[in-house]
């Protein structure tokens, strides 16, 4: 393999819905006769993706599907998407906990896993048994985990309770001592869950800096996390998990961009708003739009050049001093300016919101979009993540003279001309 760690070919992992196991005697039955008869696995032919957002109607579904990659040693890779794209069913497959449907893993080095609070911390035992036990496990010797106990205690901060069975530990002290055993018993490969979200922020602190040295010691680290600003400040390459496959491997602000947009629905220049229910409601928005400065709808603006963000309102009632602001933030959700426009009487019926961005400067990237609307007494409707907006590159010579720009956080200049019709 090289320098290559790992390397995953045609990685699928399907589950049967409902009852654990296959489900029936007669699908192990089905199944016996078909690998007597050397063929392939008749339910490998059936299932649909896990998107938990549909009912479908199949038994089976595919948690992983077709899932190609390789680590090279050293490399700090950073998995993201949303819940149920397959983030832990890829960790569990890596650490062997459980076994792929179909495809192989080759993986060369030990592995040191965090994947659930308590995962290879036997209840009964104490945390110093613990210890022992999870480094016997790694292949260490006991004259091996004995130089590095100290250190783990130390980092873990539960001396008090290190001859305490881990069964009376909270959920932050578990973590504490996994983690410090998993970083600290010399893996070549590191591989950590959401689990961290557990532990306070002094602690989650610690861990980034530590996986960073595991890092530069030429070890390899993969993180699996929801803070995007600690996959971001933490790896380089990311990978974007959805509905059980790899959308996107690359470098991982590319990676982040997509997942924000993909977060926010906002792939298109034009999409209606579906509110859930407008029955309390006596404002709510309609649609979206971004025009360029020839009145085309666009999904994207290049950098510098002018442009109009449209928001079309619904009012059930008169209102008097109607306002409407968009918040533009950082991908990150960093607040960069919120733009309001003159408070203004308005008629029961449909009206168009128009913010003209004309001197909006703004780095390459996503922004997100949050709306708000209100009345000098009470707000209407508010709604973060309402939206993106996405500035691409463009060529030197077009770039106005005199600008100030902050890489990774953009810069706002001027005043933004903003009219409801």
């Amino acid at each position: 393999m090289g320098n290559m760690v790992i390397k995953a070919e045609n990685i699928s992992k399907q589950y049967r819905l409902g009852l654990v196991g296959t489900g029936t005697l007669s699908h192990d039955f089905k199944r016996w006769v078909y690998k007597m008869r050397g063929k392939e696995d008749p339910y490998l032919k059936v299932g649909e993706i896990n998107d938990r957002t549909q009912k479908g109607n199949s038994d089976y579904v595919w948690a992983l599907k077709d899932i190609n990659f390789s680590i090279e040693q050293g490399e700090v890779l950073g998995i993201i998407g949303k819940n149920g794209a397959g983030k832990s069913t890829l960790l569990k497959i890596l650490s062997r906990v459980t076994t792929p449907t179909t495809g192989s893993i080759g993986i060369k080095g030990r592995m040191a896993s965090l994947l659930e609070v308590g995962t290879g911390f036997h209840p009964e035992l104490t945390g110093r048994e613990n210890v022992f036990l999870n480094g016997a496990i790694m292949g260490m010797s006991k004259s091996e985990i004995k130089r590095k106990f100290d250190e783990i205690v130390d980092f873990s901060g539960v001396e008090r309770y290190i001859d305490t069975p881990v069964k009376r530990y909270s959920s932050g002290m578990y973590v504490r001592l996994a983690f410090a055993v998993a970083a600290y018993l010399d893996p070549e490969i590191l591989v950590i869950d959401e689990v961290l979200a557990v532990g306070d922020a002094e602690f989650q602190k610690k861990c980034i800096g530590k996986m960073k040295d595991v890092s530069q010691e030429g070890r390899t680290v993969i993180f699996v996390s929801h803070n995007i600003d600690t996959v971001k400040s933490l790896c380089k390459r990311g990978v974007l998990l959805n509905n059980g496959s790899i959308l996107k491997d690359d470098n991982i602000n590319d990676v982040i961009d997509l997942y924000i947009k993909n977060q926010t629905r906002a792939q298109e220049s034009f999409y209606e708003f579906k509110v859930d229910s407008t029955e309390n409601l006596d404002c709510y928005p309609l649609s979206f739009k971004i025009e360029n400065k020839n009145n085309e709808l666009v999904s994207e603006i290049p950098a510098y050049e002018k442009f109009t963000i449209i928001i079309n309102v619904f009012l059930k009632k008169d209102i008097e001093h109607f306002v409407c602001a968009i918040g533009l933030c950082t991908n990150l959700n960093l607040p960069l300016r919120t733009l309001w426009s003159v408070p203004k009487d308005l008629k029961k019926g449909e009206h168009e919101i128009c913010f003209y961005m004309n001197n909006v400067f703004l780095e390459t990237g996503s922004y997100i979009i949050n709306l708000g609307i209100s009345t000098y007494e009470r707000t209407l409707f508010s709604k973060e993540n309402f939206n993106t907006l996405t500035i691409s590159d463009i060529s030197s010579d077009d770039k106005p003279e005199n600008v100030l720009r902050i890489k990774g956080s953009g810069i706002i200049l001027n005043t933004e001309h903003i009219e409801i019709k």
